[in-house]
């Protein structure tokens, strides 16, 4: 059989997947047994094989820091160390247009470094700052669309979890991902408080100022001192352990957890409670990562075992069309399943089969690891589908539309449509600093 009806095959056995409601890192592992029986030589042979993958790749060592990112995230959060910073940050911005959608992004920027999860950061910004945007009259293009936008850069600044599970699966280093993507989201970051500023100052009804309760310097410093500066010293232990060579992922995420336990129990809000909630989420969080991991390593053998892989590299290397183009064909594609796919599932599907292409097309695979992240970040607020956006509409006020977060969105997938096209013409912004590692 040509494998481009095989690989039709593969993708219309796991659209019926998706449509029977089987969980889709179950339905993976459910079409990966066929497939090894079918290519790697029958019951026996093919479903033992399928388990050795299974077993090496769940014990591998660079996937300890998804399980650590996620638990540092989910004590910062429990122990309400996170809500403090962000109402800290709120007392230094003063009287700029659109104040409360900047602290929103200032918000955003901070929690994804010290939370990998986009949905959590996004349900905390959508649940204690926007009913305060409301109360002082900011219309929801101000008050929705900040979250929506800056609650995704959890997943673009480091220690990001699914950085982790990508570099894990695409097999890439998890060190050099974790710090190419910095300057792609403090720019993403930027471009979403230039957005605010400037339309705030062009419409200034859609943010009303307000006189803010005056705070004294005193005051504002020591609270500084005792939320903001502990938590960002947590961000530059690892990102400044990794990039100078000190320790590895996994050695640091472990030192950040000690860190992190001693930074909840100096604020005395550590508990029998905090730890048993934090653990119990972070291994609900963990199993679904590493099931769907396995899905994807399994899924990659498969094709590789069936000659999709190769036959597939050959006829991408045939076409005669600029190989940038290719790769912005990958991006609409990844785009596309965003919008009715979370994260995982979109990362176990597709790397093993655009990896392969990315080598083979001569590419940087850490560039293009980035370039996934910055989509898969678009992806999850771009309208009908996207998970963030329903994620939002669970926590905001009932008088909140749908369609009210849809034209909300629409601006900050701008931005980062902005930030894709820029990373796709030069390619520096994300390498650089890997480079100088």
């Amino acid at each position: 059989m040509e494998w481009w009806l095989l690989l039709i095959l593969f993708v219309i056995v796991l659209g019926a997947v998706l449509a029977s409601g089987i969980p889709i890192a179950f339905g993976m592992l459910l079409l990966n047994a066929i497939g090894a029986i079918i290519f790697l030589g029958g019951v026996q042979t093919g479903i033992s094989h399928l388990g050795r993958v299974m077993i090496d790749n769940l014990t591998n060592y660079a996937l300890m820091p998804v399980v650590l990112f996620v638990l540092m995230g989910e004590l910062m959060f429990i122990s309400g160390l996170a809500p403090k910073m962000i109402d800290v940050i709120e007392k230094w911005m003063g009287r700029l247009p659109g104040r409360l959608s900047l602290l929103t992004v200032g918000g955003g920027a901070l929690l994804g470094t010290v939370s990998g999860s986009t949905m959590s950061s996004i349900v905390l910004l959508g649940s204690t700052i926007v009913p305060e945007m409301e109360k002082h009259g900011y219309k929801k293009p101000m008050s929705i669309g900040p979250v929506l936008g800056s609650g995704g850069l959890a997943m673009m600044l480091p220690p990001s979890a699914f950085a982790v599970f990508l570099a894990s699966v695409a097999q890439i280093s998890v060190g050099r991902l974790l710090i190419a993507i910095i300057i792609p989201g403090l720019l993403m970051a930027v471009l979403y408080a230039a957005y605010i500023i400037i339309r705030c100052l062009l419409q200034p009804s859609l943010a009303p100022a307000y006189e803010p309760k005056q705070i004294p310097l005193k005051e504002k410093l020591l609270l500084t001192l005792k939320y903001v500066v502990p938590l960002g010293s947590t961000l530059l232990l690892i990102v400044g352990a990794i990039f100078f060579g000190i320790a590895t992922p996994s050695e640091v995420a472990a030192v950040g957890i000690v860190w992190t336990i001693a930074l909840v129990a100096l604020n005395r809000r550590l508990s029998w409670r905090v730890l048993w909630n934090a653990t119990m989420n972070t291994t609900k969080i963990s199993v679904m990562i590493f099931t769907i991991f396995v899905g994807a390593i399994s899924f990659s053998q498969i094709l590789a075992f069936s000659g999709i892989t190769q036959q597939m590299i050959m006829w991408a290397s045939s076409l005669d069309i600029a190989p940038i183009i290719l790769v912005f064909i990958m991006m609409l594609i990844m785009l596309g399943m965003g919008t009715v796919l979370e994260m995982g599932s979109i990362i176990m599907i597709v790397s093993p089969i655009f990896m392969p292409l990315i080598y083979q097309l001569g590419f940087n695979p850490i560039w293009f690891g980035v370039i996934m992240l910055v989509n898969m970040q678009m992806a999850t607020t771009t309208p009908p589908f996207g998970v963030n956006l329903f994620a939002l509409k669970g926590v905001v006020s009932r008088d909140t539309s749908m369609r009210d977060i849809y034209s909300a969105s629409l601006p900050f997938i701008a931005c980062d449509w902005v930030v894709m096209i820029l990373l796709l013409a030069f390619p520096a912004i994300a390498l650089w600093l890997p480079s100088i590692m």
